[in-house]
């Protein structure tokens, strides 16, 4: 009986095995978009998504529906579709809060599966830029309220950032030294070069801070203005691992408006955020009696960094003169960050999960050398090793298409009418220029030029 138990374990795990790795969508699948993208082709880089929908084998699977509105709301975002921008990121965070609710269902049945096998429930910066960038899709289309109920489901007592503060409140010790923690109560050892996670320390994004400054000031709310540039500052001082560079000067700015005089505000996203990436790993299980079990595989995701060769970005106001944008948030560090407030729990259930898996090859191998000798012991549980391994995958979903960079900066005017240049720069050498013509500054309002360049 526990023969054919454990011939049906092998099969099932087979099985599993071809299921999972014919379902992962391969990162060489979004090589057309990537393309698109890197060009600033955006409205082509929506065309490639909506087209590669259409076919039996979808880029974005069901279970990715979360990656697909977030991708495809900020492809839209950055090609200037305000409204179906804003209608595919909506969908996004409805999503993201619908997966929430399954998450405990969904994290019971990972640690027999892998997470590859759920639903994507987004990640915590997901969820923040979200609102970010819906909140300009409002601004662009001439809704400043709007634009201000967008921010405020970041920034208000109850909202997503206070929400964040409490959900990473008391994760230390890191999530690491939890994990090996929780290991050796139930008597087993850990590889230390196995990634555990750092601690986490985020709890305020200055991006969302600057945002609210400006949309408040727009709406002439002084009191708001103070408050929300409090916590700005407050971000940068409570959140060093993110923010090592100095607040912009143009922040302080922001309340020094000459009487008469007319502010013109400048946001720039440049580059593309960090992905995930699978990481293999190995570590020893001492403890069995066959050596194909005695080295086990893990599979763990690991961020790549996607650097930008864009390391300046200068603002020419035809007539005024120029002056270069400042580095108000990384937001590739704020990604990585946010993200190790859950990988605790997921490296412990890639553990337990692994091991279980070598536990159920190691009792079938036992009933096999009664049976039939060593020699095939050791080769049922070499052969249930590399299945076991083949099951296991990190996941490594995550929106491909989010800036890495948010640069901001401003100048004091004479209202009227004024030619932009906007300059991207790499070793000294412009690469890129985009002309804002016509742009209307006037006074007492908000004026807020959005420029985007993701080389």
């Amino acid at each position: 009986m526990m023969k054919k138990q454990g011939n049906v374990y092998l099969a099932l795990l087979a099985c599993l095995g071809f299921l999972v790795l014919s379902c992962a969508t391969k990162s060489t699948a979004y090589s057309n978009i990537d393309k698109a993208v890197n060009e600033n082709e955006f409205e082509k880089g929506v065309e490639v998504i909506v087209k590669e929908q259409e076919g039996k084998k979808p880029i974005y699977p069901e279970k990715n529906a979360v990656l697909l509105f977030l991708d495809k709301g900020l492809l839209e975002h950055y090609a200037g579709n305000n409204s179906d921008s804003s209608q595919d990121l909506q969908e996004a965070e409805r999503l993201i809060a619908e997966a929430y609710t399954k998450s405990i269902t969904a994290d019971v049945a990972s640690y027999i599966a892998n997470d590859n096998t759920k639903e994507y429930p987004g990640e915590d910066f997901e969820d923040i830029y979200i609102n970010v960038f819906n909140a300009l899709n409002y601004y662009r289309a001439g809704d400043l309220e709007g634009a201000l109920v967008e921010i405020r489901r970041l920034t208000e007592s109850s909202g997503k950032l206070s929400m964040l503060n409490q959900k990473y409140e008391g994760k230390g010790p890191d999530a690491g030294e939890h994990v090996l923690a929780q290991l050796r109560k139930i008597g087993l050892s850990v590889n230390q070069d196995l990634p555990q996670g750092k601690p986490v320390n985020f709890s305020n994004s200055a991006l969302a801070r600057y945002l609210s400054v400006l949309f408040y000031q727009g709406e002439g709310k002084t009191d708001a203005v103070r408050i929300e540039l409090d916590q700005l500052r407050a971000a940068f001082a409570s959140n060093p691992n993110i923010y090592s560079n100095p607040i912009p000067k143009s922040v302080a700015e922001l309340q020094a408006i000459p009487k008469g005089k007319a502010r013109l505000n400048v946001i720039g996203f440049t580059g593309l955020s960090p992905i995930k990436q699978e990481g293999v790993f190995t570590s020893g299980f001492p403890f069995f009696k066959y050596m194909a079990l005695q080295k086990a595989e893990f599979k763990l995701p690991k961020f790549v960094k996607r650097p930008s060769v864009i390391d300046r970005v200068e603002v020419n106001v035809d007539g005024v003169g120029a002056f270069n944008l400042e580095l108000l948030e990384d937001m590739g560090a704020v990604m990585e960050e946010t993200y190790n407030a859950r990988f605790g729990n997921l490296f412990f259930k890639t553990y337990l999960r692994v091991l279980l898996k070598y536990i159920t090859a190691y009792i079938t191998a036992v009933v096999i050398d009664e049976k039939k000798g060593a020699l095939m012991a050791n080769l049922s549980a070499l052969a249930a090793k590399k299945t076991a391994d083949a099951t296991e995958g990190a996941d490594i979903r995550m929106s491909r298409y989010l800036p890495d960079k948010a640069y901001v900066g401003g100048v004091n005017l004479d209202p009227g009418t004024y030619n932009i240049a906007v300059s991207f720069y790499s070793q000294g050498n412009v690469i890129a220029r985009k002309d804002y013509q016509g742009v209307s500054v006037k006074a007492n309002t908000l004026n807020l030029v959005e420029t985007v360049n993701l080389k």
